[in-house]
């Protein structure tokens, strides 16, 4: 009976079997979705001030008082919830099961450390945060912590040698990676011991999943002596396969294996687009206003399952 619920809220979390003008409030931005898109958004906000979850149902969004941040797991079961405040001292992660409906509030770290971006793994139990605390008054990032969504545990790892503004999110084979000088440094998510480290293949594009669909493929942001600003890794190799003839204010993950989703200038504005791999728009999925852009607007799409 539970797999039966699990398969009937994929299937209402899915697209409508029509294009679907979808609003998102405070915004000014109105997304268009297909039936057969691959992603959908998941959930949005404006930095760590407003943050809005797709209802469970349907095309409503609803703003998450008392959170700042919200992000849905891929196959849209459960949400990771960053509360704006401590409380007894401690930060945390708000984790609900959204088949059963049982949300699990799970210490992350003592003030005045905190634990956010959250990224989910892409099985779907795991967490990560990146753990940051002042230095001089600017926030450094000093490691990261695991929280298990199913055991409802959360386990902080200090990681020296990170970038100060480094975020860490997973690896399609489940270890961590974070930025690191000009490159990328994986990580193990036990003990933060490192496993691997990409030399000057650029930075990460943002903390949406830079992987491809089949993990073959990582999107970064082009070394600074290219032309190009953005570029294609191969993970295997550590190499630079693609440059891609575009430049993209900021990246919110794949499309599929050979389109990113973007958000790039427009007559004064923006729009958030899908391009493909030679730069090219294949398809406008908003306009997205100036005012909301500079705002801070953040969007987290999930992958249709």
């Amino acid at each position: 009976m539970l797999v039966k619920s699990v398969l009937a809220v994929i299937a209402l979390l899915a697209p409508a079997g029509v294009a679907a003008n979808v609003p998102l409030p405070g915004t000014g931005v109105t997304v268009q979705e297909q039936a057969n898109d691959p992603v959908r958004l998941g959930s949005y906000g404006f930095g760590t001030k407003r943050t809005y979850l797709r209802a469970l149902t349907g095309d409503t969004f609803v703003r998450q008082k008392g959170f700042s941040e919200a992000a849905l797991s891929p196959d849209g079961r459960r949400v990771a919830a960053v509360p704006d405040a401590y409380r007894s001292g401690w930060d945390s992660v708000v984790v609900t099961d959204r088949v059963a409906g049982k949300p699990a509030r799970i210490r992350t770290v003592r003030k005045p450390l905190t634990a956010s971006y959250a990224s989910w793994s892409r099985d779907g139990t795991k967490v990560v945060l990146t753990v940051e605390k002042k230095v001089g008054g600017k926030w450094r990032t000093t490691g990261f912590t695991v929280v298990d969504a199913l055991a409802s545990t959360a386990r902080t790892v200090t990681v020296t040698g990170t970038a100060a503004r480094a975020g860490f999110w997973w690896t399609p084979d489940g270890n961590l990676i974070a930025e690191y000088g000009k490159g990328l440094r994986v990580y193990n998510p036990a003990d933060g011991k490192v496993v691997r480290t990409f030399p000057s293949i650029g930075l990460p594009t943002g903390p949406e999943d830079a992987f491809s669909p089949s993990g073959r493929q990582l999107a970064m942001w082009c070394p600074s002596s290219f032309t190009e600003q953005l570029c294609v890794v191969d993970p295997a190799t550590g190499k630079i396969v693609r440059r891609v003839r575009a430049e993209p204010e900021a990246l919110f993950g794949w499309w599929d294996e050979s389109h990113v989703i973007a958000v790039t200038a427009w007559q004064g504005a923006y729009r958030l687009v899908v391009l493909d791999l030679t730069g090219k728009t294949k398809r406008v999925l908003a306009g997205v206003p100036a005012k909301a852009w500079r705002g801070g607007l953040w969007l987290h799409f999930v992958r249709d399952q």
